[in-house]
């Protein structure tokens, strides 16, 4: 069963690998030399630090494949929702000006409204 470390001792360890990490060849390398230093596994430090280094410098993980697939399906069903939203938008206007140009009538100058002519959709 694996073990499992306080998350001050994660974070400092993390924390070290990243300030020294310049000072060594590759991740692994630096794992190796300050794991038993902090008394964590290599492979669970460097694990770690991989994890950290993914997150970048807000701390949020990055997405995973299948959550960037979600997140790119997402994305296009918004961009047909709103192209279907623009046209039915121009739709609405257009049918909107051709109900008020056969529903008036002018008389004498005045125009007025027949609200009891009814417009037969086509």
């Amino acid at each position: 069963m694996p073990k499992q470390y306080p998350k001050q001792q994660r974070d400092r360890a993390v924390r070290m690998v990243l300030d020294h990490l310049a000072e060594y060849e590759s991740t692994y390398l630096a794992c190796k030399a300050i794991g038993p230093k902090v008394g964590v596994g290599v492979e669970s430090l460097r694990r770690w630090v991989v994890e950290a280094q993914a997150a970048g410098p807000g701390g949020e993980p990055s997405p995973t494949t299948s959550e960037r697939a979600r997140i790119k399906e997402l994305e296009r069903e918004v961009r047909d929702l709103q192209e279907a939203n623009e046209v039915l938008k121009a739709a609405s206007i257009f049918f909107a000006g051709e109900l008020c140009a056969t529903r008036r009538c002018v008389c004498r100058g005045v125009v007025r409204d027949h609200p009891r002519w009814v417009v037969a959709a086509a």
